[in-house]
C-alpha cells in the first residue's frame, strides 16, 4: 500500500486586522494562500513554524495546515476550515441565522 503524500503550509491571523495570512517562500506573510510556501517535509515545516511563531508582533496563532498542490503547484486548502479562511471572515448571518428572531446583532 502506498503512503499518501502530505503537504503543509504555515498559517496564522494578522495581529491587527485579523486576516488569515500564510508564510511565503521569502519568509514574509501574504494574504493569498496561492503565494504560500508549500512544505512536503514535516520536520522542515515545524522548524519554519518555530521561527515564524517568534513574530508575534505581526500575527497570532500560527499553525501548520494541511494543503495540497493545485494548479501550477500553488497550495490549495485540504480541509473545509482552511477553505473558509481563504474566503475571508464568516462573521455575518446567513442561512437560518439570517431569519432567526432570537439572534441579536
Amino acid at each position: 500500500m502506498s503512503r499518501r503524500e502530505q503537504f503543509w503550509v504555515i498559517t496564522s491571523n494578522h495581529l491587527i486586522e485579523g486576516d488569515a495570512i500564510w508564510l511565503n517562500n521569502s519568509g514574509d506573510w501574504t494574504r493569498k494562500l496561492g503565494e504560500a510556501k508549500l512544505f512536503d517535509d514535516r520536520d522542515s515545516a515545524e522548524t519554519a513554524l518555530m521561527t515564524a511563531d517568534k513574530e508575534r508582533h505581526i500575527h497570532v496563532g500560527a499553525y501548520l495546515a494541511a494543503a495540497r498542490p493545485g494548479r501550477d503547484q500553488k497550495p490549495e486548502p485540504q480541509h473545509v476550515r482552511e477553505q473558509i479562511r481563504t474566503t475571508g471572515p464568516s462573521n455575518y448571518f446567513h442561512g437560518k441565522q439570517a431569519t432567526a428572531s432570537d439572534v441579536s446583532v
